[in-house]
């Protein structure tokens, strides 16, 4: 019998609630067979806070684990040995804070090593890649040189310290969730590795001998979608640019340091409300496309669940995505073979127009300076915004068919679905209190002047050009918080606000009879009201996956609105005091992280305090059926999930609200 090629890392994303009971899950995924973690963080551990900021209300184990301390870190991976696991931590702004913990809580596990020597033990991926939170997921902090510069000192620390690290992973992942077509994909994931690499280049902390290494420690993340045969191409043309680019850019002479080496999280965007048990032959197309050709295939996988689109996935249905992995792995002969695409033509045409398509946007990108000149232009989100909407606009039209959606939709009654609060996680209501206790019984115990001398040697160094590691294990050592950490250096580095895209996307103007006859209305009913309709999309909270926010925004535009719309990450205060200065006609508002039951209310009666009752607010995102009765009994006009996937009718229903709200019908 062939010899079989050993199989991917097999992982499953999940952190919830509290570290207890994520260190719970994660030993029973262990002992389903999972190869590898995948820690999923909370909004306000990724986005710098601690549960006690009033930015963190409603976001605490919400998506995600918290871990604001090193005693929360701890918990994490009790019972679970460090220096023999893999583990990727999905953790991007505050990457080098998360990695400190991790290091000391592996130190803590071996007293009898050295820290040096535990270092040199330890595996695994820290995603660290910012430039696409800029363009996507919305978790960025500071402004992108000084974002450059921690992921430098990561990558040069980790090279040096933690040769078998994964210091970034660059992620085309979300590049496909907000939209890109496989070629953008391509080069924009292309063009944030040549920024990094340059980064670290110029920053000199790495010796030209060893600049090799820092390439083979280079890994990419990548999206998977349902088309699988075009899928499979753009991953071998992923091999064949990055191994020119490392070849021809950064003359790396050895071929292991030139491999492309990545992980996957397949396709979350393409999963479907309705009829949600077609997801699972989604999910196992959308794998097949990351490992049927031997020399392009993944290197770890993760898969999302069924019901993800409903809301958290339960246990049960992360081990059903578990199965499918073994299946395919342990099953099939897939792992028998050599790459079973070498020498078709109809393969190697497609790679090679990806490649060429590619290596023209790089270009086009590297002429404006750079990824990050393309992401402070708003170059790079207006084109992925544009991509989203036209995608938007071919489901809607029936161009693009998704079954159950816009064709088939005819369906039996789903047992899986029967009862759907049943069908998903319900978040632990009482992590946010467990959180503040944790914060504040962690500050009572530790030496306050260490942890201030330590913060103050952070806040020293950031000013200089010295590597920044350092003095963030010492302040993880101290006992400092992961808000006190973020908070220095938001002290030194300042915030930042990247572009929406939003202004000037091209949107679906082949919307047709339909959009036309909205727009009319539109402008009848601000007649009717003695102005333009103007509507407020607002994102409250630290959910950062905007994608949804802008496609209204985008659609609201050109169906006549006028809107304001001021991008991620803002306080239901703020959202309250935009509606007031606009004189918004309604407000919408878009969340995705599950704390609409926290936030709604605040905006809700924020606006009554201000006098604006009477305006009537909707709500769309991820929403269990059971939340969005509650939200309308609390008085919001209309609740929208995804099954509501056509934009012109969700537009055509925010007048109806308008017009219901000034009893114009």
């Amino acid at each position: 019998m062939t010899e079989k090629d050993r199989p991917w890392v097999m992982r499953t994303y999940a952190g919830h609630s509290t570290a207890t009971a994520s260190n719970a899950l994660y030993r029973g995924n262990l002992a389903k067979g999972q190869t590898g973690l995948s820690v999923a963080f909370d909004l306000p551990t990724q986005t710098g806070y601690d549960p006690d900021s009033p930015l963190a209300r409603g976001e605490v184990g919400k998506v995600g684990v918290p871990v604001p301390h090193l005693g929360e870190m701890r918990k994490l991976f009790d019972d679970i040995p460090l220096t023999s696991m893999n583990t990727s931590m999905t953790i991007n702004a505050t990457a080098m804070w998360l990695l400190a913990l991790y290091q000391v809580a592996a130190e803590e596990q071996n007293p009898d090593l050295s820290p040096e020597e535990v270092a040199a033990q330890l595996a695994g991926t820290t995603q660290n890649d910012i430039i696409k939170e800029y363009l996507s997921r919305g978790t960025y902090v500071f402004p992108p040189e000084h974002s450059l510069r921690l992921i430098s000192d990561v990558i040069a620390y980790t090279v040096h310290q933690i040769p078998k690290w994964n210091p970034i992973n660059i992620c085309s992942y979300h590049l496909q969730e907000a939209g890109a077509t496989p070629t953008q994909e391509l080069a924009y994931a292309l063009c944030t590795a040549i920024a990094v690499l340059d980064q670290v280049k110029a920053s000199g902390q790495v010796e030209e001998a060893d600049f090799e290494k820092v390439v083979g420690r280079i890994s990419f993340f990548v999206n998977a979608g349902v088309r699988f045969v075009e899928e499979t191409c753009k991953m071998r043309a992923f091999v064949e640019l990055w191994d020119e680019i490392t070849r021809e850019r950064y003359g790396v002479q050895d071929p292991k340091m030139r491999r492309f080496r990545y992980g996957v999280q397949v396709n979350s965007l393409g999963l479907t409300e309705a009829q949600p048990e077609n997801n699972v032959q989604r999910i196992v197309l959308e794998m097949l496309g990351v490992t049927l050709s031997k020399s392009a295939r993944a290197r770890a996988v993760q898969l999302p669940a069924w019901n993800e689109a409903l809301g958290l996935p339960r246990p049960w249905d992360q081990q059903w995505s578990l199965r499918l992995q073994q299946v395919l792995a342990f099953e099939s002969d897939l792992l028998e073979y050599d790459d079973i695409f070498d020498g078709s033509h109809v393969i190697e045409a497609k790679v090679a127009e990806l490649v060429d398509g590619a290596r023209a946007e790089v270009d086009r990108v590297q002429a404006m300076g750079g990824a990050i000149a393309a992401v402070e232009s708003g170059y790079m989100k207006q084109a992925l915004v544009s991509a989203h909407a036209a995608r938007r606009g071919r489901i809607e039209s029936g161009e693009e068919k998704v079954v159950g959606v816009n064709v088939y939709e005819t369906t039996e009654p789903s047992p899986l679905t029967s009862d759907l609060d049943a069908a998903i996680m319900a978040a632990d209501p009482q992590a946010e209190q467990s959180a503040l206790r944790s914060v504040e019984e962690w500050k009572a115990q530790r030496d306050e002047a260490e942890v201030a001398d330590a913060l103050a040697a952070l806040a020293q160094a950031a000013k200089t050009t010295e590597n920044l590691m350092a003095a963030t294990l010492v302040a993880a050592r101290a006992g400092a918080t992961t808000g006190e950490w973020a908070g220095t250096l938001r002290e030194v580095f300042g915030e930042f606000r990247a572009p929406t895209g939003v202004s000037g996307a091209v949107g679906a103007a082949e919307a047709g009879a339909e959009l036309s006859a909205v727009r009319e209305r539109v402008r009848e009913t601000g007649d009717e009201l003695g102005g333009r309709l103007r509507l407020l999309v607002g994102k409250p909270g630290l959910d950062g996956h905007s994608n949804g926010a802008e496609q209204v925004a985008v659609r609201a535009r050109d169906a006549g609105f006028e809107v304001i719309y001021q991008g991620i990450r803002l306080t239901p205060e703020q959202i309250v005091s935009a509606a007031v200065a606009e004189d918004v006609h309604c407000v919408g508002l878009s969340i995705l992280s599950g704390s609409h039951m926290e936030l709604v209310p605040d905006v809700l009666t924020g606006l009554r305090e201000a006098g604006l009752g009477d305006v009537p607010v909707i709500v769309g995102g991820i929403i269990p059926d059971s939340d969005g009765r509650r939200l309308l009994s609390l008085g919001v006009a209309a609740v929208f999930t995804p099954k509501d996937f056509g934009l012109t009718e969700i537009m055509g229903g925010i007048v109806d609200v308008i017009r219901r709200a000034h009893d114009l019908d």
